[in-house]
Formats: structure tokens, sequence, C-alpha cells
């Protein structure tokens, strides 16, 4: 699912609204956005949580189209790994996911909600809900099945700065360009930036000046400043994260290519954490493990899977 951070960081900046809006025809629920080796996603799907995702904010048409473009790549890579799991992954037992449902009422009861509320602002249905819950077990034990220690130390070992707690503060300029975008069009934003880098470098703006006079983002506002992160602290943008723990404090980056945008990075600030072992951290290591694990199955799936987006 979009998560808001997202929606943030991609520079979706506010929209006003237009003075005679037309609001258009919810499409039928048959509608299909796209298929999966064969498995069909409606375009309700797509909507359904697009609408758990957005921003307060009115949107114009083109930044709706983005949004739901987006959210149809997650919904695209939550199918592929389904399907990947009902052939490879271990059962579940159906007395698990119960258990997780009588939790989540609990903990809403408390919260004076009702599941309805729940499913309603997250986009599903109370039988995605538990096909999400349980493809999470599914991948959990798939994992566990198939990794070593050793594997577990040398991931610890080269992601250090994720388990030490290492946090860096982060300003960011973007340009947003789409990911299905002409080339054209990221080359030149592309090269508008590396235009605004070399003002930067040569000391004829400060960073926080550029953002707040390139940036098409909210954190333009205050000049960029995305606040402290940890080194997995933008699930969404690894090459951003990448990039921003190799530099040092005061830094500049090249330019850095995400599906949404190009970017220029600056390290504010850093703290360093506190060293860590395996033994004392494996719960956290093997969840960081099976996040990255099942980005690169995304990455194997998607190439070999036949996918056909049919969006309006």
């Amino acid at each position: 699912m979009l998560a808001v951070a997202l929606v943030s960081l991609a520079g979706i900046a506010p929209a006003q609204p237009p003075a005679n809006p037309e609001v258009p025809a919810a499409p039928p629920q048959t509608a299909i956005a796209a298929t999966v080796n064969g498995q069909s996603i409606s375009v309700a799907e797509v909507d359904a949580a697009l609408a758990a995702s957005l921003p307060l904010a009115p949107l114009t048409a083109a930044q709706r189209r983005q949004l739901r473009a987006i959210v149809l790549d997650d919904l695209i890579d939550d199918a592929l790994v389904k399907q990947f799991l009902a052939k490879n992954g271990p059962k579940v037992d159906p007395a698990e996911i119960d258990a997780q449902m009588r939790s989540l009422r609990a903990k809403l009861i408390s919260e004076n909600r009702t599941l309805a509320q729940y499913l309603k602002e997250t986009g599903q249905t109370e039988a995605q809900l538990r096909e999400d819950w349980a493809a999470a077990i599914q991948l959990a034990g798939y994992v566990k099945q198939h990794v070593t220690d050793e594997q577990l130390r040398a991931y610890h070992a080269a992601h250090r700065d994720h388990f030490d707690k290492v946090e860096v503060r982060l300003s960011h300029i973007v340009i947003r360009v789409g990911k299905t975008a002409p080339p054209g069009e990221r080359a030149t934003a592309r090269e508008k930036l590396q235009a605004v880098r070399a003002d930067i470098a040569a000391g004829k703006i400060d960073f926080a000046t550029a953002a707040r006079k390139f940036s098409q983002c909210p954190s333009a506002l205050k000049g960029g400043d995305l606040g402290f992160i940890l080194r997995r602290g933008l699930p969404e943008d690894e090459p951003l994260a990448r990039a921003a723990f190799a530099l040092k404090v005061g830094s500049l980056s090249e330019v850095v290519e995400t599906d949404y945008g190009v970017h220029l990075l600056m390290v504010t600030d850093r703290k360093p954490g506190t060293p860590s072992t395996v033994e004392k951290c494996v719960v956290e290591v093997l969840e960081a493990y099976t996040d990255d694990f099942r980005a690169e199955l995304v990455t194997k799936l998607r190439k070999e899977a036949r996918i056909m987006v049919t969006l309006p």
C-alpha cells in the first residue's frame, strides 16, 4: 500500500482545486486495471487503496494518475509474491490468522473504533486483510527455511548503520518525473538539477535556498529538510537512503534517481548510534533480511511474469 511518507517524499505538492471541478464517473466494478499471470486486479481495488492513502489537499488530474500508477505497481508486486508463495511457501494455520484478527478487534475496541472503520481507512476488505496476513506469515516462514546463520551474520555486518541505529539528518531537492515518463523528460529534469548542483557547489546559492526555489516537495518550505532518518527510514526509497548514508556531513550528492524523480541530497548532521551484535538483534536482522529478500524476489518475478496494464 502507498504510505503517507511516500506521498510527501514524492514531491506531490498541494494542488489548487479547479473552479468548476468535474467529478469522473466511478468505473464499473468489473473494470480491470491489470492482469498478472492471468490474475486480474480491478480498478476498484486500485482506487480503494488510493483513497486510503490520499493527502488531504486536492490533487491535479496528473498527480492523481501518477499516484494510481504507483498504487497499481504495489498491487502487482503483492500479486506476484502471493502467487510465488502459493506454490512455494509453507502452509498457514487458519487459527493463526483468527488469532491475529481477535487481537486487531481488541485493539480497535480499546480505541473506540470498529473493524469496518479500519477496513475503510486502509482500503481493504476483511478477506484481503486475512490474505495479506497469510502472505506475510508464509514469506517469513519461507525465508526461515532457506536462510543460514552465516547469511544473517553477513547481512548484519553489511548493514551495520541500520542495526546500530545510526541516524542522519537529510535535506533534498527533487524534481518530479514519473516512473513511466519519456526518457527525454527525465533527461531534461536531470540536466536542470545538475545545473542547480553546479550553482550550489560554486557557492552561487546555498542548498536551503535552492530547495525553496526548485524542489517539488512539501519539504521545500523547510529548505528541503526531511529531519533525521534511519538507514532503512525510507523503505520506499532505497536509492536515497543508500546515497544519504554514503555522504559526509555537509557534502553534496550527485544527482540521485528514483522512480518518481531526480534528487540532490545533503546530510547536515549524523548521530553515531550504538554498536550492535547479531545475537542481540537477530529478530530485527531476520525481518530486514526478509524485506530485502522480498524486494529481490519481486524484481526476479517481474522479469518472468506476464503483466498487462490496462489502467485507464
